[in-house]
């Protein structure tokens, strides 16, 4: 491969590679929305120049997860509660189906890993303080469940539609929900143990449409939120 060919290649990946850094402090909320996101700060952080760091944001942009806002450069897109709903209308749809697929392919160990990861989950997200740690926490016990679920549906396509709608907003914020609200816990850990009883007594239907139903109310609390955030999110 030529010498340019061979610098091109490497540049793309380290752009690549810095996109998924970046994306990955937004998502665990190291980054908030709103926040600005400073080229010189960046390419400092990653021991980087600023063309890389420059690169990545605008495949950030691109994806939607950061805005360009005048005399204010590169910030976190705050989405709009729209955004959210029409988003998990197809998320809802799409694990819907993974659930009723996982019906006749989830084993004995996977559905002690779901009970596991739904108690865990709920019990980091309760007591103490509202924490990061708390929050970070309960997000990853609640990505296993529904990880768990599309992968005993075994189609990939399907996992990858579903994990793209996923990162397409901040993970944090749901994550936080979770901690802060007593009642969307409590209903969230109950959806849950209804989608487990489904999947072991073998009812597609009823998998279905608890799974449906389970992400559309996800989908509205998190639309919510950000109708209450979105008017102040840019003040101070």
């Amino acid at each position: 491969m030529p010498a340019d060919e061979t610098t091109a290649t490497t540049g793309h990946a380290l752009v690549d590679e810095l996109a998924g850094k970046i994306r990955a402090r937004i998502m665990n909320g190291d980054i908030p929305i709103g926040a600005q996101l400073r080229q010189a700060e960046l390419a400092n952080d990653f021991g980087v120049s600023r063309t890389p760091v420059r690169e990545a944001l605008r495949q950030l942009q691109t994806g939607g997860l950061i805005e360009v806002v005048p005399n204010r450069g590169a910030v976190v897109r705050v989405p709009a509660p729209w955004e959210v709903r029409e988003a998990y209308e197809v998320r809802a749809e799409l694990e819907a189906l993974a659930t009723a697929r996982a019906v006749s392919r989830i084993s004995h160990a996977e559905l002690q890993r779901l009970r596991s990861a739904n108690q865990e989950m709920y019990d980091r997200s309760q007591g103490g303080d509202a924490s990061t740690q708390r929050a970070l926490e309960s997000r990853h016990e609640n990505d296993i469940f529904h990880t768990t679920i599309a992968t005993a549906a075994a189609n990939a396509r399907l996992a990858r539609a579903i994990e793209e709608i996923n990162e397409t907003f901040p993970r944090n914020v749901s994550a936080q929900l979770l901690v802060n609200d007593d009642r969307h816990r409590e209903e969230n850990y109950l959806e849950h143990i209804r989608i487990i009883d489904a999947l072991e007594r073998g009812d597609e239907a009823a998998a279905r449409t608890e799974m449906r139903s389970h992400v559309l109310s996800a989908g509205e609390q998190l639309a919510r939120w950000y109708e209450r955030r979105s008017s102040t999110v840019f003040t101070g």
